[in-house]
């Protein structure tokens, strides 16, 4: 379970976000909503240990979320802004190096890697390199580099964004798999149909 108590982040005399409480289970979906500037992807950078907050604490399962800690890093998979990617790997090749990293059986790595770039509906660029990619091309690529490692917990920020409605629907049926397999997702999105299909709970940061 995820957790946040009283999470507020401030610096110097700017507000970034305001206290906020929230709590998501194993197989709960919690949709962040707001306008620009609410805090949506401050508060998803606490939750996921990247950035210290103010005031409270976020915790997961009992333990405090920090990403220099296993127990963070075990369990949460976070898209928070382009991953960083290497001009002479393929897409396939990132997903290998990412299926080593978290001990994968090396004999049939790009299998999984072509796996997953194909339930993306990307598998034909898996030898393509992703400075050669469409914007929603991009996009779908930094989902996979998400989605492919191991995690119990999903924190996205605006994972539609510069998808199609088709794509949008293909992310939305990938998302309530995961869901329905026991992950927690916690998702800033302004899409109302991800939204009435995914979410048991929505947090309004602010007033549309």
């Amino acid at each position: 379970m995820i957790r946040a108590n009283d999470v507020s982040k401030v610096t110097g005399e700017t507000t970034l976000l305001a206290p906020v409480d929230l709590e998501a289970r194993p197989g709960e979906c919690l949709v962040l909503r707001g306008p620009n500037g609410s805090g949506k992807t401050t508060l998803l950078r606490i939750l996921a240990g990247t950035l210290p907050a103010t005031t409270g604490e976020a915790q997961l399962d009992g333990q405090a979320l920090d990403e220099r800690t296993a127990h963070t890093r075990t369990h949460v998979a976070a898209l928070l802004g382009p991953s960083t990617t290497y001009r002479d790997l393929t897409l396939g090749d990132h997903l290998i190096l990412i299926d080593s990293t978290w001990g994968g059986a090396p004999g049939d790595a790009w299998s999984r890697a072509e796996s997953m770039l194909e339930l993306l509906e990307i598998g034909h660029l898996a030898k393509r390199f992703p400075h050669e990619l469409s914007s929603g091309q991009q996009q779908l690529f930094q989902l996979a580099l998400v989605l492919f490692r191991p995690s119990s917990v999903l924190l996205l920020d605006e994972p539609e964004q510069r998808l199609d409605t088709h794509k949008r629907r293909l992310l939305t049926r990938i998302l309530a798999d995961r869901k329905g397999a026991g992950a927690t997702l916690v998702i800033a999105c302004h899409d109302p149909e991800m939204t009435e299909a995914l979410a048991d709970y929505v947090l309004d940061l602010g007033d549309e």
